[in-house]
């Protein structure tokens, strides 16, 4: 019962300011407190892929973290505070089998060592797919 007295007040309210349904429609489409709507020119086609462009050419200067993970392996303190130069630490992963490649900490494929140059580099053998990728972003 008190809701109703409140929105017959709200009526009457807003009868005597002589704002009905289609003066507020009016007051949302106007600026307020002197502003102006904003107007802007259609693109056609050729704009819209030269703008594209550069901001692609943006993005392609940034900078991004490449690892190659080679294997893992755990161990407790005590055998890790044991080891010396000349200590060997096994790895998981098998001599040969393939390496992770991760950017930006997200796997991005996996890959072949090899050796250039007495440097070592990584062969890209597979790229997981894009969904695989978008799904291990989160």
């Amino acid at each position: 019962m008190a809701d109703e007295s409140i929105d017959d007040a709200w009526a009457d309210a807003l009868e005597d300011s002589g704002d009905t349904e289609e003066a507020k429609e009016e007051k949302k489409e106007e600026p307020t407190n002197g502003a102006t709507a904003a107007e802007f020119d259609e693109l056609d086609e050729g704009e819209k892929i030269s703008s594209g462009s550069k901001n692609l050419d943006f993005l392609l200067d940034i900078p991004l973290q490449v690892t190659v993970e080679l294997g893992r392996n755990s161990m407790i303190i005590d055998k890790m505070l044991q080891l010396t130069q000349g200590s060997v630490i096994e790895l998981e992963k098998a001599a040969g089998e393939p390496v992770e490649i991760f950017v930006n900490n997200k796997l991005l494929g996996k890959g072949e060592v090899i050796v250039v140059n007495d440097r070592f580099g990584v062969r890209v053998t597979e790229i997981i797919s894009q969904a695989d990728r978008i799904k291990n972003m989160s």
